[in-house]
């Protein structure tokens, strides 16, 4: 089986830059593959991504040397198999409260007797290889998303739990919980800064993966620096929406600069 080089850098000590894919688009997909991450997410919680659009992503992404991953929209088993079956290298599970939550996650990337997933990796098998189903349970990455204010309280039980490979934190729906606004880069001073430090901390004790979900380069290098594995900067729409946005400042810049020097 294609051996998961996300899994592999990491457990290597090497931090994992992740790109994200919201846009149901293959053309996107391929210029984001086609940039130097090391992996690529195809979002299909808060992405604009159904399974219809995600399949052909997966196999634009998989033409690079580029890692596929998803987020599912839920913990739900049916999903997780589906998109395992598209040749998806690893599951961003959200919403990870407690260890049964954990244990269904983590269940449901496995097959028997680990796990419960239903064989036919009609696509695995051409992404993955033929021997596929002898070492998927190993190679499959499982990051349970930790965002919810009983996770807070149940950190040691989640990380634990048999087959979780790491934690994946959602900067912003931990913010929600625990009764800040919402968003990306929480400065020092703000308590979603104090449980993100205090999550990683759990993480490292636990001996497993630590990933997050960044607004800026800065940031992301910031959060590499204290500790994490795995981390995301932005994702494909936001990246066209700032490129786009800088353009246009700067011309209308020179515009009105050129109009005021008229005068």
């Amino acid at each position: 089986m294609r051996k998961n080089k996300v899994k592999q850098m990491m457990a290597e000590g090497k931090p994992v830059v992740n790109g994200w894919l919201q846009i149901p688009s293959t053309v996107s997909a391929e210029v984001m593959a086609h940039q130097g991450w090391d992996s690529l997410t195809v979002d299909m919680q808060h992405g604009l991504v159904d399974y219809t659009n995600a399949l052909p992503m997966l196999q634009t992404i998989s033409s690079t040397d580029v890692t596929p991953l998803a987020r599912v929209n839920w913990n739900e088993p049916g999903q997780i198999m589906k998109i395992l079956d598209a040749g998806c290298y690893g599951i961003i599970c959200p919403m990870v409260s407690n260890k049964e939550e954990a244990e269904r996650f983590v269940q449901a990337c496995m097959y028997p007797p680990r796990g419960y997933r239903s064989f036919g990796p009609v696509r695995g098998l051409i992404y993955g290889g033929a021997d596929y189903a002898d070492h998927a349970n190993d190679e499959i990455l499982k990051l349970a998303m930790i965002e919810t204010k009983e996770s807070l309280d149940k950190l040691d039980e989640i990380m634990s739990t048999n087959g979780v490979d790491g934690i994946y934190i959602g900067p912003a729906d931990l913010s929600l919980a625990i009764g800040e606004k919402p968003g990306f880069d929480k400065p020092e001073n703000s308590k979603a800064y104090s449980q993100i430090l205090r999550i990683l901390e759990h993480a490292k004790k636990n001996n497993i993966f630590a990933g997050i979900h960044n607004g800026t380069t800065e940031y992301a290098q910031k959060m590499i620096d204290k500790g994490f594995n795995f981390v995301t900067i932005g994702a494909d729409q936001r990246a066209m929406s700032a490129g786009a946005k800088a353009i246009v400042e700067k011309m209308k810049g020179s515009i009105n600069k050129k109009e005021s020097d008229t005068y």
